[in-house]
């Protein structure tokens, strides 16, 4: 089994790429699951969504637990039943809490939950990302300009041993690196 991961900035094109890598495996024949998180089909995964679109500490802890609870429920469900398994905003999200909590917190769920070699990371720069957000209906709380500058260094501190991919490039430019270190790990 494939447990590729894509995390980064929101408007990284993270669900993008991760729909794309699904076809190609897909195309091969293989089958493929593809969670984004969060989800709409679980309490938990709507819950979050709720909170990211509130304002104030409460809602970025409730956002915070449910992401959470929302992540550890895909992996429950999920992990190690089917060809490829592809979760989108996965150990990442914990890059919007304080960077203490934040390493304490991914070092936690690197241990528990299971990582893999195919772990990228979609890095797009601050500006862009919200030039791309601003395209978009959904106004959440952690997209503006200081935010996204802050929760990407921290996320970039993270990201040790993940392939780190220029996303702000064009879609087909980054596809193309990925599914070169695709092919590379399917050797």
């Amino acid at each position: 089994m494939r447990f590729i991961i894509i995390d980064g900035l929101d408007g990284a094109g993270k669900d993008t790429h991760a729909n794309l890598i699904g076809q190609k495996y897909l195309s091969k024949g293989e089958n493929v699951i593809l969670r984004s998180h969060p989800e709409n089909d679980n309490s938990y995964g709507l819950r979050a969504k709720d909170a990211l679109l509130g304002r104030g500490k409460l809602n970025k802890i409730k956002a915070s637990i449910y992401y959470a609870l929302d992540v550890i429920r895909s992996v429950r469900l999920y992990y190690e039943k089917s060809d490829n398994v592809i979760f989108v905003r996965y150990l990442m999200g914990v890059a919007y809490l304080p960077f203490p909590l934040a390493k304490l917190f991914y070092k936690f769920f690197s241990i528990v939950l299971p990582t893999s070699d195919y772990m990228f990371f979609l890095d797009v720069g601050p500006k862009e990302s919200l030039k791309r957000l601003l395209e978009r209906e959904d106004d959440e709380m952690f997209e503006n300009l200081d935010d996204l500058i802050k929760v990407r260094a921290k996320q970039l501190k993270l990201a040790k041993g993940w392939y780190i991919i220029n996303a702000d490039e064009s879609i087909e430019e980054v596809q193309k690196e990925i599914e070169g270190i695709l092919d590379d790990l399917d050797l």
